[in-house]
This record gives C-alpha cells, structure tokens and sequence, in this order.
C-alpha cells in the first residue's frame, strides 16, 4: 500500500502545481461572473454576444471539472489507500494506474495554456510553387484538415474557396470551431512540402510541391480594435465556385483589402453581400490582432538570438510518397511512414510532439 500512496501523493502534487500554473481558481471567478451574466433578464438582448459567453462558460465549466474530477479520485484513492485493508489492493492498483494516464494528458492539456490556446481558429491553405499539383497538393491537405477536425468533433466551416486552374485548389479559408482548436492547429502553420510522382505529368515523373498553411486564433468577439475607413480598400466579385443554387450570380462576394499592412481577406460562402462582408471584417480584425502579436514575438526572439525567418525555404514537414513513404515534421523530428493514415488526419502525433518540444518536454 505504501508504494501506491507514495505514487499517488505525487500526482497530487503534480496536479496541485499545475492547477496553480495554469490558476484554475482565476478560471472558477470567470465562470461564476458568466453565469451571474446569463440569469439577468437582458442577457440575450444581444444573441450573438450572448452566445460567445455561454461558449465561453461551457469551456471554463469543462475544463475546470477536469481538473477538479481528477483531484476527487486521487484524494478519494489516497483515502481508501490509507486505510491499509488488502482486500483493496487490486483495485486500487486498478485505479491508480488510472489516474496516472489521466494525470499525463492533464500535464499535456497544460502546455495548452497560451493566451489563445482554447479559442477556435482561422485555418487559410495556400498553394505554392509547383503549378497544378501544387493545387492538388492543397485540397489534399484540406481534406486531411477536415478529416482531422471532424476526429475530433469539430465544426468546420469554409469561409472562402479559390479553385485551381485545372485541379486543387488556389487557397481556402476554414473556420474551425471546438475546444483548444488554435492551440493544435498552430502546429501546423508553415510550409508542407510533398514528394511525389506527378499524376499530372505525362512522363509520371516526381515533383515537388509547396503549400504554405497559416493559422489564427477566431477571437473576434473580444478585440475592441478600430480600422479607419480610409484604410480600407473594398472590392466586389461574383462568388466562384463548382456551381449549384448557393452560387450567387451578384456580385455577393467581398475583398477587404488592409492598406497599411496589405493584408488581403476575402469571403464568398455567405449568402449575402452584407454577410460577407460582415464576416470578412471579423476574420480582418482576427488576421491584424494575430499580426501584431508575432511581430512582438519576433522582435523578443531576435533580441534572444533566435530569430527564424517563416519563409517558402523553410518547410515545416514534409511529406514523401515516392521512392519510400514517411512523413517526417523537421522541427521536431517525429516522423510516421503511414502516410496514408496521417493523410487521412492522423495528426494528433505530430502536434503533441511541436506542443512538447515548444514547453522543452
């Protein structure tokens, strides 16, 4: 008995220090505001503020349950265990190698903490050097986005789409809602080369092709950030697509161009100009809070010593189909030779390991 109470008193300990870390109790006081916030009788006047804090509420309520859930089965073991009677020992041998596994994903869930790492995200999939299969390239990697969002439950929305030329895709905007959905897919931004032979190319030889993924946290609701007019350049298009009835031939679609910053954000799967619109401003003030928060970054890692230029030479992971089959992340070194499983969505791997090697696991 006495090895499980030592075992189980340290993951008290581990847990104690990380609900500290992560201070669960600051996360207690906003769930408790919010729900103070929902009884008032003007709660809903606005439904779309509304609906941002009861998501917010269900989160904060989940993941400090998690948390307090596993705190209740230690303390309620280490109880049981100090008692002394042997005709437990099974079970609790049963229920501490239980909670160890608990214990490691919590740990896991930690480095999971940044300042946007539970919020949902902006995923924007680009095609790059390589022509036509690089276009391929890209929707591959868009069905492999999707496959690994719906594994996990999550809502995928498209908020724009650009066809290729003569297959793939030019470039797509998801919005992908569920919990800690930033915090994994910030993994993923970057280049992501592919190797391949071309099923493009009459001789069937092998090619190279670039698709670059960027990745922003959604936190529209909360940025209180003022865009001038004048610096807005705004342009309307017939939305373009495969066809069907939801194809507008009105000019429905909108580009918002960013004068200072050139950056460009366009909408075109809304069902209305204004809707379009709308939601190209909220992803534009997502896109310009994210901006300025890697330029902060950027200019304290170059202060450091470290800074690394996120450039098209740069390939964050590559992706071999011919002669051999690995996929192989050159930031971390974690690699997979079932590509098609890792394809199909099977990422969770390869973020844990970026997730990992960032906190110096």
């Amino acid at each position: 008995m006495e090895d499980l109470i030592s075992r189980l008193n340290e993951m008290r300990e581990t847990l104690d220090q990380l609900m500290e870390r992560l201070d669960l109790a600051s996360q207690r006081d906003e769930a408790a505001i919010l729900e103070e916030e929902s009884a008032q009788s003007t709660f809903w006047d606005n439904p779309q503020d509304a609906q941002r804090k009861m998501r917010r509420l269900a989160r904060l309520k989940a993941n400090v349950e998690q948390w307090d859930s596993a705190l209740r089965r230690i303390n309620d073991a280490i109880e049981l265990a100090e008692l002394g009677d042997e005709d437990f020992a099974p079970e609790l041998t049963a229920e501490t190698d239980a909670l160890a596994a608990v214990v490691d994903d919590l740990d896991f869930r930690a480095k999971l903490s940044g300042e946007y790492d539970t919020e949902d995200a902006y995923l924007a999939i680009h095609s790059g050097a390589g022509g036509t299969d690089a276009a391929d390239w890209a929707a591959m990697l868009l069905r492999m986005f999707v496959r690994w969002a719906e594994r996990r439950g999550f809502k995928v929305e498209v908020v724009d789409e650009m066809p290729g030329d003569e297959a793939g895709i030019k470039s797509v905007t998801l919005a992908i809602q569920g919990d800690y959905a930033y915090g994994y897919l910030k993994s993923e931004r970057g280049v992501h080369r592919l190797v391949r032979l071309s099923p493009f190319d009459s001789a069937h030889r092998r090619h190279t092709s670039f698709v670059l993924v960027e990745v922003w946290p959604d936190v529209q609701e909360e940025i209180d950030l003022e865009i001038k007019d004048s610096d807005l350049q705004i342009d309307t298009y017939r939305s373009a697509g495969a066809g069907g009835q939801n194809v507008q031939k009105n000019e429905t679609a909108i580009r918002i161009t960013h004068v200072p910053t050139g950056l460009v954000v366009t909408c075109q799967n809304e069902r209305s100009q204004a809707q379009n619109r709308e939601r190209a401003m909220q992803v534009l003030k997502s896109r310009l809070l994210d901006l300025e928060r890697h330029k902060q970054e950027e200019e304290f890692a170059e202060l450091k010593g470290e800074h690394i230029s996120a450039g098209w030479g740069n390939a964050i992971r590559s992706y071999v189909l011919h002669p051999y089959q690995l996929v192989k992340d050159t930031r971390t070194g974690h690699e997979s030779g079932n590509t098609q499983a890792v394809l199909d969505g099977d990422l969770d791997a390869f973020m844990e390991a970026y997730l990992s090697a960032r906190v110096g696991a």
